[in-house]
């Protein structure tokens, strides 16, 4: 970034990036945090903060071991959406056991960092409880959503 941005260099790097996918639709995978630093011109953190930005709507997942992977398909909501939604997908009431962390893990293909971050969230928000021991708990219903 050869000049400063009065929106934020790392919100002007993630609408790079999301043009970058929006043009070649064969890509799997982006570069390596290194090579996106390398090519703006700018440090890691700021790097990362636009990678955030393009997971939370779903653009991206992190892959451990392979990095940041595009979300291609129908399904592009973010993490933290699928997560709750999973309570109405399996008809869970308050109460019933919520799926283990590994299970989120396999099922979403999210590291395990990004499911116990939305996992916390989840618990901030009042939908889930945990009983050191034994796991988490349905605690509330999320509120429908409206979706396009």
């Amino acid at each position: 970034m050869s000049e400063a941005s009065p929106r934020g260099t790392y919100l002007v790097i993630s609408e790079k990036l999301r043009e970058r996918i929006g043009a070649d639709e064969n890509a799997e995978v982006l570069p390596s945090e290194a090579d996106l630093m390398r090519e703006h011109g700018v440090g890691r953190n700021t790097v990362r903060r636009a990678l955030k930005v393009l997971e939370a709507e779903g653009v991206l997942e992190s892959a451990p071991g392979i990095g940041w992977r595009i979300v291609r398909g129908s399904d592009r909501r973010s993490l933290a959406e699928r997560m709750a939604d999973l309570i109405a997908e399996e008809s869970l009431s308050v109460g019933d056991p919520y799926p283990s962390e590994s299970q989120l893990c396999d099922r979403f293909g999210a590291s395990r960092t990004a499911v116990r971050r939305v996992l916390a969230q989840m618990e901030g928000n009042g939908l889930l409880a945990t009983v050191h021991g034994k796991g988490r708990t349905v605690r509330a219903l999320p509120a429908p959503t409206a979706r396009p």
